[in-house]
C-alpha cells in the first residue's frame, strides 16, 4: 500500500516524536499527536457531549494500539467528511468520531480477515462502548462518507506533511 515502507517508519518515528530508537513502537500515538488529535477533533465535531480528551485519546490508542499510519488515514477520512458530509460532523461526539474513524481506517489498514482481525467488540472495549453501539457508528460513518475509503498514497504523505508542521 505505501511505497518505501521503511523510509516512511523512520520518518514517523523522528518527525513524529516516536524517539530515534528503531526498537521504539509505533503501535499507540506519542503525545504531540494526540494533542493535535484532540484539538482537531473538537474543532471538527463541536458537539459538547462525550468532548475528545487527551487521556481518552491515549488510553484508546495504547488499548487498541493505533498506529501513526491509521491516525493518517482517519484524518484523510475526517477531511473528506468536512467536505462531503459537515451534517454528519455536527450530529456526532468528538470522542465517537475519534473511536470510528481509527477502527475504520485500523480495519482498512490491517484487517485482511485471517491473523490480523480487526473486531468491533475489541475496538468497543478499548472505547468504553457496547459493540451494539460500534456497529451502529460504524455503519454511519461508512455512509456518511459514502464508503470512499480507498485513499492514495499520496493523501497520507499530505497529511503526514502537515502533521510535522
Amino acid at each position: 500500500f505505501l511505497p518505501r515502507h521503511q523510509q516512511l517508519s523512520e520518518r514517523v518515528r523522528k518527525r513524529l516524536y516516536y524517539g530515534w530508537d528503531k526498537d521504539c513502537s509505533l503501535d499507540n500515538l506519542s503525545s504531540p499527536v494526540a494533542d493535535i488529535a484532540v484539538e482537531l477533533l473538537q474543532k471538527v465535531a463541536p458537539s459538547p457531549i462525550r468532548r475528545l480528551q487527551k487521556k481518552y485519546v491515549s488510553h484508546v490508542s495504547r488499548e487498541a494500539c493505533i498506529s501513526p499510519c491509521s491516525m493518517m488515514l482517519a484524518l484523510v477520512y475526517i477531511e473528506r467528511l468536512r467536505h462531503r458530509n459537515p451534517e454528519y460532523l455536527q450530529q456526532i461526539s468528538s470522542s465517537d468520531l475519534f473511536l470510528i474513524s481509527m477502527m475504520v481506517a485500523s480495519k482498512y489498514l490491517y484487517d485482511e480477515g485471517e491473523e490480523e482481525e480487526v473486531f468491533n467488540d475489541e475496538w468497543g472495549a478499548a472505547g468504553k462502548v457496547d459493540v451494539q453501539t460500534m456497529n451502529t457508528l460504524e455503519m454511519n460513518f461508512l455512509r456518511a462518507i459514502d464508503w470512499s475509503l480507498y485513499t492514495d498514497p499520496r493523501e497520507l504523505f499530505e497529511v503526514l506533511s502537515w502533521l510535522e508542521g
